[in-house]
């Protein structure tokens, strides 16, 4: 869920009492280590197979696309992400959310996440230099490496400082410099303008470029848009810390399926016999599945619902995969559109045939032709409707009085 352990700002950062994790000569008197067992709803000294199980209970019963609470399914998945490694076990069960402190990895703030599991006020942030600007490189993955997951290799090219910066000497660090001018007899003016020695940045410092190969990981079932981040590796800038890379996820269009959220939708052309009698259906699944929708016996696929909506089916799970807990799928749509047959397509005897076989027949009405007015339909649009006729005299003589300023009548 996370990407990683994200608790890298409790280490060595005045968050904790204590914090430096360098030696861990032993935990602290009053550091937790239970409450993410009691998240879990596990003892502490549960097996792996029922850390796993009660996570996939939970996952379930939370994850946001179910109806979940959002902010019980992160703490659950964050709290699963320690338990279930060996290591981070290990050092949480000897030493708490310190002892996870030191790993590496991107994902939510650390004083976010104790404040998960804690209620807040937990570890304050670590004083220290602004960050540089971050870089941000989409990339873009097929729906089907969406669904099933994928690492690219992908190569970065970044600034890094040979040696070591200096304050430029002529604005002393400041990247602006004063000057004051005369402007008549004990009239002065200040101005202030970029340093022309270091272009306005307070600095001089030589850098090279490094090129970097660098492992993105797409997980089952990320968004468009969504962020892959490299911590620390974009451009080196002098008295900041380093920005980060973001790799923005651009989902491709995909022939067959819409995705919105954990859910695809299929359109399906049918023809009329198709949706009246049946039909059988293959196509390729995200994974390469081969699969065949199947109608059952009777089963009738309507023009639209009753409420004058598209008519849908689904299939249940065998949509995406849930970001963060790729056991929980979505749901598979399809939406139909019925094609009725064109004007003159069908032959008098397939009528008939019809007329016969079909539910609802027209009754047959007898009435004299010389009394009655027979009458045939033409195409229409409805956007046209209410702009039939001709324009009427009044209106134009109304429209005339309105803008207009009208005929004057003088009596002399």
């Amino acid at each position: 869920m996370f990407g990683g352990i994200p608790f890298e700002h409790f280490a060595n950062a005045g968050g904790f009492p204590g914090g430096d994790m360098g030696g861990m000569g032993g935990p602290r008197e009053d550091v937790d280590t239970t409450k993410l067992y009691e998240t879990l709803g596990v003892e502490k000294d549960a097996s792996e197979k029922e850390i796993k199980k009660a996570y996939r209970k939970l996952a379930v019963k939370h994850h946001p696309d179910k109806g979940g609470d959002e902010a019980k399914f992160k703490e659950v998945s964050a709290a699963y992400e320690i338990l279930s490694d060996k290591e981070k076990r290990e050092k949480y069960d000897k030493y708490g959310l310190e002892g996870v402190a030191d790993e590496s990895g991107g994902g939510a703030d650390a004083s976010d996440l104790f404040s998960m599991f804690f209620g807040g006020g937990g570890g304050r942030r670590r004083a220290g230099p602004r960050k540089g600007p971050s870089i941000n490189h989409p990339i873009k993955v097929t729906l089907e490496d969406l669904y099933n997951g994928k690492t690219a290799k992908l190569a970065v090219t970044r600034k890094v400082i040979v040696g070591e910066a200096k304050d430029c000497a002529k604005c002393r660090g400041q990247g602006v410099v004063m000057e004051v001018r005369q402007m008549g007899m004990g009239m002065y003016q200040q101005l202030q303008r970029t340093c022309t020695a270091c272009n306005g940045k307070g600095y001089t410092a030589k850098t090279k470029s490094e090129r970097k190969v660098l492992e993105v990981h797409i997980d089952k079932g990320m968004r468009n848009n969504q962020k892959v981040t490299f911590s620390g590796m974009a451009d080196e800038v002098p008295k900041m810390e380093t920005g980060d890379v973001n790799f923005i996820i651009q989902e491709k269009e995909h022939d067959l399926f819409k995705r919105k959220g954990a859910d695809l939708l299929a359109v399906k052309h049918l023809s009329l016999n198709q949706a009246l009698c049946g039909f059988k259906w293959e196509f390729t699944h995200l994974d390469g599945r081969k699969m065949v929708v199947c109608t059952q016996p009777g089963e009738v696929i309507k023009p639209e619902t009753e409420d004058n909506k598209p008519f849908m089916k689904k299939i249940p799970e065998e949509g995406m995969p849930s970001h963060g807990n790729p056991f929980v799928k979505g749901d598979l749509y399809i939406l139909f559109r019925v094609d009725f047959p064109s004007d003159g397509e069908l032959s008098q005897e397939v009528v008939d045939l019809l007329k016969k076989s079909l539910p609802g027949a027209d009754e047959p009405m007898e009435y004299d032709e010389e009394e009655v007015y027979e009458v045939h339909m033409a195409p229409a649009d409805v956007r046209n409707f209410g702009k039939g006729g001709a324009v009427s005299h009044e209106s134009a003589y109304d429209s005339d009085d309105e803008g207009g300023q009208g005929v004057q009548c003088q009596q002399s």
